[in-house]
């Protein structure tokens, strides 16, 4: 299992989430021809700065949704244009049910200089639906088609820039080391051919290119196609959806292939349930390509004149790894620690971070400070992984991993030390019902 490689990609099957002709575009103010904006990278997800009606929020970049989404946090539907909403249902990826949601229209967006007047915005609520906690930063939505197809979006992983460019002013000379691949397009979002070697069978697919899925490579089991997985899987959570979890079987396979560009065994997900055999229904889809491979290049998408262009980036080659820990994070809420401090030769006092202690109730020693940092919690743990068979439970508070407080990592970056190679050792300090344990345990590539 593992958290970075959180789904965020939804799939709105009903006729509310088709573009709306009379909708106007996006455009960059002032006489300039193309606009760069700066993003934040977590857990492979594009976080975007966007004000819609003058309120700043964090969007994510996804490809593979049609409508921008609001999500029900922070009471957030007042940023919405309420003279114009209706309610409608909406059926995404997961194990639950429609969701009800607000269909907005004529709201003001802008993402760097690029902004637009009559945008429409589909609001979602009652539902359990929020990324904050995963990624360990506020997220308010989702933006995708409506973007894309007014410019030429290129993403620069690697310096964590997007630049917007207007199509007319667009260079079309294709570098010496790129490859450009056509883009077919369903219900407004991007198809591609690529090619996957399984126990030595190379199979042509049709994937979804999103960068709103933060796993490399999803695929949907079809005997008739020989896309199956080997005996070399285990059972995982793969993320969320709209209409709630995913889970499916954990893999690899031999080769992907997109175009001249080769990725052996690379990370493959089957993913299982009720909205998966719908998806299997579109045009032929055996699949997604999402941003753990997508993050390994310089990425051009021209919507306009249909197709991708890629040019490798320095994380080409990087080794494909997964949370082997069999712990999900969220940042649940905040708990209490103590900075004590000492007296400098000026009679300053001065706070010691470096020494802080967990506490569990509240001290009336008076030599320190209270302070608050992000409780890192864990919410699921994969079966048979090494924190279940170690005694690691749910609700546990993860205080500090391998000797060192959490309070100086970000969540993703102790995501990452979970994800480290097979055999590392992990220390956990964790609170659990006002009680501090400890735990150690070695990490296991199920895959291996």
């Amino acid at each position: 299992m593992r958290f970075s490689k959180l789904i965020l990609a939804i799939y709105c099957l009903l006729w509310t989430c088709s573009v709306f002709s009379q909708d106007s575009k996006f455009y960059i103010q002032g006489n300039a021809s193309s606009d760069k904006i700066d993003f934040q990278l977590i857990n492979n997800l594009i976080i975007l700065p966007v004000v819609v009606n003058d309120v700043e929020l964090s969007f994510i970049l996804d490809s593979g949704v049609t409508k921008p989404i609001l999500f029900n946090i922070l009471d957030g539907f007042e940023v919405l244009n309420k003279q114009s909403q209706e309610t409608i249902f909406l059926k995404g990826l997961g194990e639950g049910e429609v969701v009800e949601a607000v269909k907005s229209e004529n709201n003001i967006m802008q993402i760097g200089d690029a902004i637009k007047f009559n945008q429409t915005i589909f609001a979602v609520y009652n539902t359990g639906l929020d990324y904050s906690p995963k990624l360990g930063i506020p997220i308010h939505g989702i933006i995708g088609y409506d973007l894309f197809k007014d410019f030429v979006v290129e993403i620069n992983y690697s310096r964590k820039h997007i630049k917007l460019t207007k199509h007319d002013s667009y260079k079309k000379k294709l570098c010496n080391k790129c490859e450009k691949h056509d883009l077919r397009f369903y219900n407004n979002k991007p198809y591609l051919n690529a090619v996957v070697t399984i126990e030595e069978k190379e199979i042509p697919i049709n994937v979804l290119i999103d960068t709103g899925a933060s796993d490399a490579l999803w695929l949907f089991e079809d005997e008739s196609k020989d896309i199956v997985s080997t005996d070399n899987y285990f059972e995982d959570f793969l993320g969320y959806g709209l209409s709630g979890s995913l889970y499916g079987k954990r893999s690899k396979v031999d080769v992907l292939a997109i175009g001249s560009y080769e990725f052996s065994e690379s990370l493959v997900a089957f993913p299982v349930g009720a909205s998966i055999e719908t998806l299997k229904r579109i045009k032929d889809r055996n699949g997604t390509i999402g941003a753990e491979i997508l993050k390994r290049f310089h990425v051009i998408f021209d919507y306009k004149n249909s197709h991708v262009i890629f040019r490798k980036n320095a994380s080409f080659n990087k080794d494909f790894n997964y949370n082997k820990s069999g712990i999900d994070l969220e940042h649940n809420g905040f708990r209490v620690v103590k900075d004590y401090y000492y007296t400098l030769d000026n009679g300053r006092l001065q706070f010691n971070t470096d020494v802080t202690e967990h506490i569990t109730n509240i001290p009336s020693s008076e030599n320190y400070r209270l302070n608050v940092k992000p409780a890192f919690e864990v919410v699921k743990i994969r079966e048979n992984s090494p924190a279940k068979k170690i005694g690691i439970e749910l609700g546990d508070i993860i205080l500090e991993v391998n000797g060192k407080d959490v309070k100086d990592h970000t969540l993703q970056e102790v995501i990452e030390i979970f994800s480290g190679k097979d055999g590392k050792k992990i220390r956990l300090l964790i609170e659990r019902q006002q009680k501090i344990f400890e735990y150690t345990f070695r990490l296991k590539d199920m895959l291996n």
